[in-house]
């Protein structure tokens, strides 16, 4: 097979990334040595780095005593003397950039703050990365013949200061990519920054139905709705009569599991899908073999990583461990360090490792959104993997869901109430609401105990929500697009309570 010219040399460029990516698998720990070690060279210089006594020949033993685990809220006067415009509080170079991120819906926006050197280090180089994977393993691939459709936020580049800016990270990533990459992607700029998502949404539609797609860049919810725009506007009910050359859907951000069959209708039967970990703090993940599952953790990119175990967490004065420690099917908490300033930073995220050699993992969840009202412990990860197999079971096809506590009053027991938006509904709810109990059962023996005779939980109760009720609550709140996201799971009933003032239809 002949390629192109600009195929050709792509191809080439990226093949020289593999015997780095090699050597990474092959001495993780020293790379994440070299990596603390560079950290703590560009701390030491910082107004953060001298107030906790930081010197570049630390142990990791020594680094943990001196610095205290972060969250956000703890760690924002240090980025908001960043964001007015003063040098060296937190990383030793210029800050331009701040990353705009609301996570799942809060009100309150983050600031995340973005280097010159976490932008080419690290998120450029890991999508680098996954590229060179990608067509190491795929090698008649014509990925660059075409375009790549890229998805992201709706926030353009806002002025905070003279030389500082905010937007969505993917408006930050369209500002500064390489020219080759920018020139292989769509929609055009003005329309990928537009801040109207449901004005994008269209403009993005009707500019790339004619265009050679050959791979799509997402967050699985967001860019269900875009393919399906476009399907209407074709009138077609498969991409393949549309994008006849569509290979590649890299997707992150939310679980794929719930969307799983509603792609599978719609994707060309060869489309490839690769599952990427990113966010405005970082890329720390990607899956590194085609139709096998599990994340190649990145070691040498900028971030240095330590875990809490999930059942000892305790927030900032939890006690963390190295990669060295950890062990497999133990769910941790993720703890970064990043050249882009954040320093012993709680992402929120909690991870479960499925390899050691490599190391792989796999999202399992976040430290805010689980529920455990009753003992239950019930996270993300198992409630997609049940609520997937009971709409396959019931022949349902679902849009989005969340999930919260009913608490025991004087009459009734407590139960897991769940607001479901279904595209197309099971054939029975009984029988929907039965599969969804047996299978959380099934994968959580914490909930099977609760479930026992109906003592503390009785059976699910399932909520049909109105069309589009998900969307409106987002658009209410100016949360369209990008990686906003509906939480899934809360072990309060203050977002349910939220929706569940848009007009419902229960059954």
């Amino acid at each position: 097979m002949a390629f192109s010219p600009i195929t050709d040399l792509i191809k080439w460029r990226l093949k020289s990334r593999i015997a780095g990516i090699d050597l990474m698998k092959k001495e993780p720990h020293t790379s994440q040595q070299r990596v603390l070690r560079n950290l703590l060279s560009h701390l030491e210089k910082t107004d953060y780095g001298k107030k906790h006594s930081i010197h570049k020949e630390m142990s990791f033993e020594e680094y943990q005593d001196a610095l205290p685990i972060v969250n956000y809220e703890s760690f924002t006067p240090w980025i908001e003397r960043t964001m007015k415009g003063e040098q060296n509080v937190i990383w030793d170079g210029p800050i331009q950039w701040f990353a705009k991120s609301s996570g799942t819906t809060n009100s309150k926006s983050k600031f995340i703050p973005v280097s010159r050197e976490s932008l080419d280090e690290c998120h450029l180089s890991i999508g680098k990365d996954l590229l060179a994977i990608y067509t190491s393993q795929c090698p008649q691939s014509e990925l660059f013949d075409g375009l790549s459709l890229r998805l992201g936020g709706s926030s353009k580049i806002n002025n905070l200061k003279d030389v500082s800016y905010s937007g969505d990270l993917s408006a930050i990533m369209i500002q500064n990519l390489p020219f080759w990459a920018e020139w292989r992607s769509t929609p055009t700029n003005d329309i990928a920054l537009l801040e109207d998502w449901e004005e994008k949404v269209e403009k993005i539609s009707r500019q790339v139905i004619n265009q050679n797609i050959t791979s799509l860049f997402g967050v699985p919810s967001w860019m269900l709705v875009l393919i399906r725009r476009v399907l209407s506007i074709h009138g077609s009910d498969s991409l393949s009569s549309i994008w006849p050359k569509l290979e590649l859907f890299c997707h992150g951000g939310v679980s794929y599991t719930p969307y799983s069959d509603s792609f599978q209708k719609i994707l060309p039967k060869d489309c490839q899908l690769l599952e990427t970990y990113n966010a405005s703090e970082g890329f720390f993940a990607i899956q590194d073999r085609l139709e096998k599952s599990g994340m190649l953790l990145m070691l040498d990119h900028g971030i240095f990583y330590e875990f809490i175990p999930l059942n000892s967490f305790n927030g900032r004065i939890s006690k963390t461990i190295n990669l060295e420690k950890v062990t497999e099917a133990t769910d941790y908490v993720l703890i970064i360090s990043t050249n882009g300033g954040l320093w012993r930073y709680i992402l929120g995220d909690t991870i479960r490792f499925t390899s050691l050699n490599p190391y792989r993992i796999k999202l399992t969840g976040r430290t805010r959104h689980f529920i455990n009202a009753f003992g239950e412990e019930l996270m993300i990860e198992t409630a997609d993997q049940a609520i997937s197999k009971a709409a396959k079971k019931t022949h349902a096809e679902i849009i989005d869901y969340t999930a919260a506590p009913l608490f025991m009053n004087r009459k009734e027991n407590g139960a897991h109430q769940w607001l479901i938006e279904f595209s197309i509904e099971p054939s029975s709810y009984i029988e929907f609401a039965e599969v969804l109990d047996n299978e959380l059962k099934n994968l959580n023996s914490d909930y099977e105990a609760k479930r026992y005779n109906n003592l503390i939980l009785r059976m699910p109760i399932i909520i049909k929500a109105e069309k589009d009720i998900f969307h409106n609550w987002l658009k209410s709140k100016s949360k369209l697009g990008g990686q906003n996201k509906i939480p899934r799971l809360s072990n309060d009933r203050k977002n349910i309570e939220e929706i569940l003032k848009f007009k419902l239809s229960k059954t």
